[in-house]
């Protein structure tokens, strides 16, 4: 029994935002970044949208005594998520994936309608895309980051590509970093994103789904993307969300 499967409790998290100066790498569109005032509100939310998160407070306990740390948001730019972080001395950048996935498989389906039979058949398949669209997005040189928020994305992206991704972040974590993500227990039937609220509380806030959820990440696979990380944790909530806590 691996000691992701062990460790279990309970709830879960959501995204940050700032970047003084700009990573090296290859050439990409540059990380939003936050400052501690301005940006626009977050959606107006529903009673009971908002989510105690045991896998936070954990996340947090971790990052303490690292002062001026790096922290990566995977999902979209959240005021409140970037001020928390910001107030912790962490330079916050954000990177929403989702919706960089969604542009480029729609440029993707331009450009390959345009070549037609002359495009190569590996650029058609899953793993080709994954490729390419890393080599677009993540750049950031290795060993940048303390912290990354990575939600509950990996429910919604291509296999291949979350094998890729996760791969990709593990080069970029720092060790003793940590990655805080979230799985469903079963096909979500609304989807949302994560805004922080304090040291152990989310927001959910309902919101268009660019993509139908993949499948659903058994124990064992979780574990096996994650191998190379030194520890983790689950947290198990009553909404059957799953939090993971990855430290490498």
């Amino acid at each position: 029994m691996t000691l992701f499967n062990k460790l279990r409790t309970n709830q879960e998290p959501d995204p940050t935002h700032r970047a003084s100066a700009s990573p090296r790498g290859p050439a990409a569109p540059a990380p939003r970044v936050a400052t501690s005032g301005g940006g626009p509100p977050g959606p107006a939310l529903a009673t009971g949208t908002t989510r105690l998160s045991n896998g936070l407070k954990d996340f947090l306990w971790h990052l303490e005594g690292i002062g001026h740390g790096h922290l990566v948001d995977l999902g979209p730019a959240r005021q409140t998520t970037i001020n928390f972080f910001i107030e912790r001395g962490f330079k916050v950048y954000t990177e929403d994936l989702l919706a960089t996935w969604k542009r480029f498989l729609d440029a993707e389906e331009l450009r390959l309608r345009e070549l037609g039979t002359k495009a190569d058949a590996s650029e058609l398949t899953p793993a080709g895309r994954a490729v390419r669209f890393l080599e677009t997005t993540l750049n950031y040189p290795p060993d940048t980051f303390d912290a990354v928020l990575a939600w509950d994305l990996l429910d919604y992206l291509e296999p291949e590509l979350v094998s890729e991704l996760v791969g990709r972040l593990t080069t970029l974590v720092r060790n003793g970093g940590v990655v805080l993500a979230m799985f469903h227990a079963r096909k979500p039937e609304a989807f949302h994103r994560y805004r922080v609220l304090d040291g152990q509380n989310l927001e959910l806030i309902p919101a268009p789904c660019p993509f139908a959820p993949q499948r659903v990440l058994q124990n064992r696979e979780i574990s096996n993307l994650f191998r190379r990380f030194r520890t983790s944790k689950s947290f198990v909530g009553r909404d059957q969300i799953r939090e993971g806590l990855f430290v490498k």
